[in-house]
């Protein structure tokens, strides 16, 4: 008996020993949690910003779930959106600026002045870097965009024009009005540093080239170069351009598509060679641009930008470095905004509703297991009375609840 009490107070003390250096163990882990916490892989990059457009880019790829999950495929998205100036414009904003500078157009704190015509987004992302680098802004835009956009523009400190929507050959279009202003400011100035600088978006070949250099290789390493199809949608035609010349050489196989709302001309010009849509039938069309609820995306022109994808043959006919393009009717494009919010809280404009259709469409062609990458320009925040207005869309006749299933979308392709 005295050796088993002597066995069993050997063992107790055992595990009491084990037991205390246990706990001291998990109060070491604890206090070591507390004050270094790990990255849980969800942390965007920790270091410091240089000023307000140091934080411009480097946007995360996020997969878009229900639709991943529904397909088969992988169908991921760059979040534009999460810019500070809230869309993929402040890449173009920030690099024509900088351009201007480096080729003496534009000195900081001269009242020098930024002038531009635009739809709402390079708008807003013009006049947070002018402000963040010392500059006045001008921003004239098309009266039938949603008001939000004006307003955001107006707390940035924006010089806002509103004129009426009209076609680019006259010379009261947004456009126009824009570079007139520009030429028209400064001219007082004995001095000459007073300069109006016109940033012409629609037609600056730095446009694209600002994506080519940011926008697509961060795609490329964010996506290892394993990508089967891009789509994109147009509006000055930089993104999908810039995007589009620099992965195709790098990934053999690719597939670049345009997404383009219903009224524009130039997913039938990818096509069929020919710029047309069937809202401009002649007694049709109720807009003077695009006959669209789609904000900032859609032209019935061709621009510098989205002209760099067409190539001229022997023959003289156009030919396309896109492999096709999917038009979304606006039907489509309200419910798909539904949809990501009802099922993934994903509140987003009215352009990336349409490259999510476009990419849907792409990934029941192309069938289960490849990967889709898209853009998420910018979110619903500032389309709320207009795309995001239940009693607007209603009257519209467009739905304004999420559909009970993918299978209320058109397939295109």
């Amino acid at each position: 008996m005295t050796a088993d009490v002597g066995t069993h107070l050997c063992v107790l003390g055992t595990v009491v020993a084990a037991a205390a250096c246990y706990q001291g163990w998990r109060i070491a882990q604890r206090s070591s949690d507390s004050t270094e916490p790990k990255d849980d892989g969800h942390s965007r990059p920790s270091k410091i910003a240089h000023g307000v457009t140091g934080l411009i880019g480097n946007t995360p790829l996020v997969r878009i779930n229900s639709l991943s999950d529904a397909t088969g495929c992988e169908i991921l998205a760059k979040a534009e959106f999460l810019n500070p100036g809230g869309s993929s414009k402040d890449r173009i904003a920030l690099y024509l600026i900088e351009q201007a500078e480096q080729k003496g157009l534009l000195a900081p704190h001269t009242d020098s002045c930024i002038f531009e015509g635009t739809s709402g987004s390079t708008g807003i992302s013009l006049a947070m870097v002018a402000r963040a680098k010392g500059y006045l802004c001008h921003i004239v835009l098309p009266s039938d965009q949603a008001i939000e956009k004006s307003q955001l523009l107006e707390r940035h400190g924006a010089i806002v024009e509103r004129v009426a929507p009209c076609s680019i050959v006259d010379k009261n279009n947004f456009v126009n009005v824009a570079r007139r202003r520009a030429e028209e400011y400064g001219r007082d100035d004995p001095t000459g540093k007073k300069r109006g600088y016109f940033v012409d978006q629609f037609e600056n070949p730095l446009n694209s080239e600002a994506h080519y250099r940011t926008t697509a290789p961060e795609i490329y390493r964010q996506t290892k170069g394993k990508i089967d199809a891009f789509v994109h949608g147009s509006g000055t035609g930089g993104t999908i351009a810039g995007i589009t010349h620099y992965l195709k050489p790098r990934i053999p196989g690719i597939k670049c598509f345009l997404s383009d709302p219903q009224g524009s001309g130039l997913a039938n010009k990818v096509n069929h060679g020919v710029m047309f849509a069937h809202t401009e039938r002649e007694g049709s069309r109720r807009r003077q641009q695009v006959d669209t609820l789609v904000e900032g995306v859609g032209l019935n022109r061709l621009t510098k930008n989205f002209g760099n994808l067409l190539r001229k043959n022997v023959g003289g006919k156009d030919t396309c470095l896109l492999d096709g393009a999917i038009s979304v009717s606006d039907q489509d494009a309200v419910k798909m905004s539904r949809w990501l919010m009802c099922s993934d809280g994903l509140f987003v404009g009215s352009s990336a509703a349409i490259n999510c259709v476009a990419a849907l469409n792409i990934a029941r062609k192309l069938g289960p297991g490849h990967t889709i990458v898209t853009i998420l320009a910018d979110s619903g925040q500032r389309h709320l009375t207009k795309f995001w207005s239940d009693e607007a869309m209603a009257e519209l006749g467009h739905p304004i609840v999420a559909p009970a299933s993918l299978d209320s979308f058109e397939q295109i392709l």
